[in-house]
């Protein structure tokens, strides 16, 4: 009996240190799983934050930057002042100025 308590008690305690590092919820590669997706998470939100802190500096400028207004306006929309004349330009075709250049 005291032979097979000692081949049982070590193989035991194998089997359950095996089960601490790689088994259960809380298992040693769960845990490096788990910090490489916090570490993802963490640099997506300092990006988030980023992008945020833009956003609002550009809603800042727009309230009470009248020419950036305008600017944007202009550009985006294709907005003019009264008077004006607005030319726009389109891309060049390539078979039409083979044709005219011949």
């Amino acid at each position: 009996m005291g032979k097979l308590t000692r081949l049982i008690l070590p193989a035991a305690l194998l089997v359950a240190g095996y089960y601490a590092v790689f088994g259960g919820e809380h298992s040693f590669p769960d845990l490096r799983r788990t910090r490489a997706e916090r570490e993802t998470e963490g640099a997506e939100l300092e990006r988030l934050h980023l992008a945020n802190d833009s956003l609002e500096a550009l809603v800042d400028s727009l309230e009470s930057d009248p020419v950036l207004l305008e600017r944007l306006a202009r550009e985006r929309f294709g907005m003019i002042r009264e008077g004006e004349v607005l030319y726009r330009f389109a891309p060049g075709d390539s078979a039409l100025a083979d044709s005219v250049a011949r």
